[in-house]
Order: structure tokens, then sequence, then C-alpha cells
């Protein structure tokens, strides 16, 4: 099975210190939980995880938000805006 994996990214600085990237999780966990759905996204801050698969200069100073729902990262690429998104496949789920 291929899974497909959607991500926005940014440096660690901006996504842990400059946004509020905490509160805005906390909403969507939120959220999620009142429609009974599963969590489908991760903050990643080892860069590790995804490095094979996303070519990322530096892994020390990113951090990501991965989901299996590409809405969420375009909701959250408008929402903080300073952060870049794509996509990568893995026949395997990655858990952190």
């Amino acid at each position: 099975m291929i899974y497909n994996y959607y991500f926005a990214l940014a440096t660690s600085n901006f996504l842990l210190h400059e946004e509020p990237i905490e509160e805005i999780l906390r909403e969507r966990t939120a959220y999620y939980n009142s429609i009974n759905k599963d969590i489908d996204f991760w903050l990643v801050s080892n860069m590790e995880v995804i490095s094979m698969y996303v070519n990322i200069s530096s892994i020390h100073s990113y951090t990501a938000i991965i989901s299996f729902d590409q809405e969420f990262i375009t909701w959250l690429k408008l929402r903080i805006g300073f952060v870049n998104t794509g996509h990568f496949q893995c026949n395997h789920l990655i858990l952190t």
C-alpha cells in the first residue's frame, strides 16, 4: 500500500515561536474529536523522518506538520502563510 503524505515546512523558529502553532493544532485536534475523526497529522521536528523523501538543505533547522489530508495542509498554508508545502509517497506508515 502506498501512503500519500502532505506537509507544511518552515524553520523551527518560525513555526514554534513566531506562529501560534500549538493553538492551531489544539483547535484542529478538538475539531477532529468533535466529529469523531482520527488524528491524521503530526508535528515533526526530527527532519530525518522525512529527509529521504523531501530535499531540504539543513534538516536541523526545520519543523514540519505532516498529514494525510491535503486540504488541511492547504488550509495551514493559507492560515500561516510563510511555509513551504509539498507531498511525498511512502509504502509504510511513518510513526513519530
